[in-house]
């Protein structure tokens, strides 16, 4: 049974893997108001891709303080929308503050994001969008950005491992993990209506028989879901 109110859900994943695609596809089809992530505002990550060491720390902080200015509007437009959804979840700012701050920057860090995490929306539940690491180089490859175009397979990996630690961690709200390798939803009908299938048991307390069960960091592998079996 749909539960009555607003509804808020996180698309998450790494780069490429095809996180506001969906978010797009929630927007068009089920009138879902997005957030999204402002990478294409931050001016210091073209920078920082080609020089990580020296536009580390003003990069992430650009990004602490627009997620963060996100996130306070989020709450208030929860009175206002059916469906919110993010292609982000607060708590990734810090995998990439752990990977790319160090010493006394990753402390700054910690401080202003301690303060302005406080207040941050708990979504309903968050899907993880997940690919071999050739796949999504493949598919950052082909929408050529050119800022994209100096990341690098072990930058990948790192991120991917992190993400999982986080996971492992999570208990704010379940957490779904699907191989989105062989989903086509941006051009392929069939599969557009198998995710959003799945997305919609989830939001009405009605999970679909072959939907991801909660992420268990013992078994990850039993979260993918074979779309050829629907």
């Amino acid at each position: 049974m749909r539960k009555e109110g607003s509804r808020f859900i996180v698309i998450e994943g790494l780069i490429g893997v095809g996180k506001t695609s969906l978010c797009r596809l929630l927007e068009e089809r089920r009138n879902a108001e997005l957030v999204l992530e402002p990478a294409d505002d931050n001016p210091f990550l073209a920078h920082f891709y080609s020089d990580p060491e020296r536009f580390a720390f003003p990069a992430q902080m650009f990004y602490l303080a627009s997620r963060s200015q996100q996130q306070n509007n989020l709450r208030q437009n929860r009175l206002f929308t059916n469906l919110l959804v993010a292609d982000y979840i607060f708590e990734k700012d810090r995998l990439f503050a752990e990977q790319t701050l160090k010493g006394s920057e990753i402390e700054l860090y910690d401080t202003f994001s301690s303060l302005l995490g406080q207040t941050i929306s708990v979504p309903d539940f968050v899907l993880f969008l997940d690919a071999p690491t050739e796949v999504v180089m493949n598919r950052i490859n082909r929408r050529g950005i050119n800022a994209e175009q100096q990341i690098e397979a072990s930058y990948l990996n790192e991120l991917r491992n992190r993400y999982y630690q986080l996971w492992a961690d999570y208990s704010k709200a379940p957490v779904y993990v699907l191989d989105t390798t062989s989903i086509n939803y941006i051009d392929d009908p069939a599969d557009q209506e198998k995710i959003l299938a799945i997305i919609d048991g989830w939001l009405n307390g009605e999970p679909h028989p072959e939907a991801p069960r909660a992420y268990q960091p013992e078994s990850p592998n039993q979260l993918t879901l074979d779309f050829g079996a629907l």
